[in-house]
């Protein structure tokens, strides 16, 4: 298997719906995204699949010196080999890289965040840069783009977020900054308890829904970020944000049930999001 079909799979099997929005790239830039994309779940794939956290910190450790080792013209791991190629064009540094393992190190290091400043340097971490290496990768002309892909970043991050609180909780991790979970009065205890009816009731639901009024909105400043000189090349970045911007309306219409399911859209409703956002270009 070449670099390029090891990246390939690991994207295509992740069915992210970042996947749907490669598709319509030229083959130059899906290649690019797509290395970049198995980088990052390579790293993140580290944090969820380890059940020890010292194994998990020497593998995101061996990470951090491959990245290093690939910039400087030595790549080992076939998603590093895909990627280096690229980053000359699209101006993918090591900083980049090793800010998404430092996003991913934060995991093993804390499991609660204190106020919502806090949970929003992690997003900046595994999901804002993220954001800025695809806007470039996309095609971009003007500076304002960047702060539109930090801001997109951050609302689907938080769509993770809101999706996930019941698999989270199953790994002892609760992304809901304390803050707000005593505005609410819900206690911590209730969300990893997880199973029906415990961790379920009228303050969690209004909990939930202040965070998914805070995605929404966002979501809005973001796209209002978004400049039209950059509106067209930047389309698979809106499809991702459809994508996601439907999930979080599908999670509000079952009501917050996400502690004991995790709430998706099927792969035909992604793949048609993604087509109708190519076709209006919004």
């Amino acid at each position: 298997m070449t670099p390029e079909q090891y990246v390939q799979e690991k994207a295509a099997a992740s069915g992210s719906s970042f996947y749907y929005a490669f598709l319509f790239l030229p083959p130059p830039r899906r290649a690019a995204i797509t290395a970049f994309y198995a980088f990052c779940r390579e790293v993140d794939d580290v944090v969820d699949e380890t059940q020890d956290s010292g194994v998990a910190a020497t593998k995101l450790a061996w990470w951090r010196k491959e990245a290093a080792a690939a910039f400087a013209g030595q790549p080992s791991h076939p998603a590093m080999k895909a990627l280096m190629p690229q980053v000359q064009a699209y101006d993918i540094r090591l900083e980049h890289l090793l800010a998404v393992i430092e996003g991913c190190e934060m995991d093993l290091q804390q499991t609660r965040y204190l106020d919502f400043p806090g949970l929003k340097r992690y997003c900046h971490l595994v999901a804002g840069v993220v954001g800025e290496v695809a806007s470039g990768i996309f095609g971009r002309t003007q500076p304002q783009t960047v702060e539109y892909a930090h801001k997109l970043g951050l609302a689907m991050q938080l769509t993770n977020i809101i999706r996930d609180v019941g698999d989270d909780a199953r790994r002892g991790r609760v992304y809901l900054p304390v803050n707000e979970l005593q505005q609410f009065g819900v206690k911590a205890n209730e969300i990893l308890l997880r199973t029906k009816p415990w961790g379920y009731s009228d303050r969690f639901t209004a909990l939930m829904q202040f965070q998914a009024e805070r995605a929404h909105r966002l979501y809005d400043e973001a796209l209002a970020l978004l400049p039209d000189a950059d509106r067209a090349a930047q389309k698979p970045g809106l499809m991702m944000a459809n994508i996601y911007r439907a999930l979080l309306v599908e999670i509000e219409r079952e009501d917050f049930q996400v502690l004991h399911q995790r709430i998706s859209l099927t792969p035909l409703r992604k793949a048609w999001i993604a087509m109708k956002t190519n076709w209006r270009g919004r």
